[in-house]
């Protein structure tokens, strides 16, 4: 009895004592928030900035989260299980699209693995995945260009997730703006003339004015100078985070 609980209470203790390492085993979430998240010093500064730059504008423009993290290794958990770990405690993706990607490299021993959020499994499902890892990632890194395989891994991954989600607000394009501004406008001047020479004859037959001829175009003038306001964007917000983090298991990875 003394023996069995001797036991128990050893084997509490232990787990006690490993209780931290294992919250240790993954990095913190970065404040504030990065795509390029490096804890082994392998990216050179500019390197890091180029690729931050170019997933930042990708999520701009189209709302879907791309993080690459760089560590040592995994510890005792599989390259597949830690990425998609990452991707929860972090929430990384958009709150409620769940569209992020985590692309894990584990220098140490040479792992790499593509995590993709329930939001990003369609447009990325394994075998793409897969391929990436293989086909883009591998032979660059054998070569050791670093940058190079995460650049072009990235690329990759952009051209084929951008349909996915778009961000709000950018469903109209500029062209498309544009050329329903000129279509209106084209149609206000074909109305604008119609009702001019109409009320122009009404005008000359009873000895009036000229203030009817121009009645349509300050009225649509006027209008438009009021409702301008509601094609302003706003302010630039300029910070951001991460907030979805629903990870299903999508994803394939490989070594080198």
């Amino acid at each position: 009895m003394h023996s069995s609980l001797f036991r128990s209470f050893l084997l509490f203790f232990l787990l006690v004592l490993a209780l931290p390492g294992l919250a240790q085993e993954f990095p913190e979430k970065p404040v504030p928030a990065r795509f390029v998240n490096d804890f082994t010093g392998t990216l050179s500064g500019q390197e890091q900035a180029m690729l931050e730059s170019k997933l930042k504008g990708y999520m701009d423009s189209t709302s879907n989260q791309i993080v690459i993290v760089v560590v040592k290794n995994t510890g005792d958990y599989p390259p597949g299980d830690y990425a998609f770990e990452i991707g929860r405690r972090w929430g990384i993706g958009q709150k409620g699209k769940n569209n992020g990607l985590v692309l894990l490299w584990a220098t140490e021993t040479r792992k790499i693995y593509i995590a993709t959020g329930y939001g990003l499994e369609g447009a990325i499902p394994d075998a793409v995945a897969k391929r990436i890892v293989s086909d883009v990632i591998v032979p660059a890194f054998k070569q050791q260009e670093w940058y190079r395989g995460l650049d072009e891994a990235t690329t990759e991954i952009i051209q084929r997730a951008s349909g996915e989600y778009k961000n709000e607000g950018s469903d109209v394009s500029d062209g498309e703006a544009i050329f329903a501004l000129i279509a209106f406008g084209l149609i206000g001047l074909v109305i604008f003339f119609l009702l001019s020479r109409t009320l122009g004859r009404g005008c000359r037959n009873t000895g009036g004015g000229g203030m009817p001829w121009f009645g349509p175009y300050t009225t649509m003038s006027s209008w438009g100078s009021s409702s301008g306001g509601g094609w302003s964007s706003g302010g630039g917000g300029g910070g951001w985070d991460f907030g979805g983090g629903s990870f299903g298991g999508g994803g394939a990875g490989g070594d080198y």
